[in-house]
């Protein structure tokens, strides 16, 4: 089994998780299949994407964020994480 050894590539191997379910999705789409099939194999590419997202928001809060509050600025890095988690809503 493929283990990712950085962020990077963990992030990477998501994405292409989701392109792989997408292009599932697109190729049921273009044979006619059964609606409900598209629709779980959907909900595959979103969780994919969601766990993707999940990755980089880690990095992010380990790396950006640590720095920002290092130099004083928790109020700008709050308020950018926090938009994140207002737009998923």
């Amino acid at each position: 089994m493929y283990r990712p050894k950085n962020t990077q590539e963990r992030i990477l191997h998501r994405l292409k998780i989701v392109q792989g379910h997408l292009g599932k999705v697109i190729g049921m789409v273009e044979s006619d299949q059964y609606c409900i099939d598209v629709i779980h194999q959907s909900q595959a590419v979103q969780r994919a994407l969601e766990e993707a997202d999940a990755v980089i928001l880690e990095n992010h809060l380990k790396t950006c964020v640590v720095d920002h509050i290092k130099k004083g600025n928790v109020k700008v890095s709050t308020e950018e994480v926090m938009k994140v988690f207002r737009k998923s809503a």
